[in-house]
């Protein structure tokens, strides 16, 4: 049985996004996960034919997409980890939104391969997390992200306002 997913722990109300959500069932619902030995996060994303920008190549808002939501749930492990909380707690969610997203396109990413991305945290200070990330096709890095994610109140719920 395969891991669960930083995703896979968002209460339902935090599980419509675009990116990440597992509930948007037209999104790309991409999966990070923790890596403990390394302290960084990972995660593989299949990219389909629909994603193409040029024949062969993949969609560069795809991979901003990929990085921002890569980058949210990174922080939020990250800082599940520093507090000493487990993911799956029953304590109050930490969740992220997006208060920066930069992209360097390194090169252009081939379609077809499998995409990995790595998040490797920068900083954590207070409510805001920074997170490095790298996207690689057939082990070469094509792009290269940082996100800085801001935790939500805990009294802020998504589809109340």
């Amino acid at each position: 049985m395969p891991l669960k997913a930083i995703q896979d722990y968002y209460p339902e109300q935090w599980s419509h996004c675009y990116g990440c959500g597992s509930l948007n069932e037209h999104g790309h619902q991409i999966k990070s996960h923790w890596d403990e030995e390394s302290g960084e996060t990972y995660a593989i994303f299949q990219p389909q034919t629909h994603h193409t920008a040029i024949p062969g190549y993949v969609y560069g808002g795809l991979i901003a997409s990929l990085i921002d939501c890569h980058g949210t749930g990174s922080a939020a492990a990250a800082s599940y980890h520093a507090a000493g909380r487990s993911i799956d707690d029953n304590g109050p969610p930490l969740r992220f939104v997006t208060a920066s997203l930069h992209v360097d396109y390194i090169k252009p990413t081939p379609l077809g391969p499998p995409l990995e991305l790595r998040g490797a945290i920068k900083e954590i200070k207070g409510r805001k997390v920074i997170v490095n990330i790298t996207l690689a096709a057939n082990g070469e890095i094509t792009a290269r992200g940082e996100v800085v994610a801001v935790q939500v109140p805990e009294h802020w719920n998504p589809i109340d306002g």
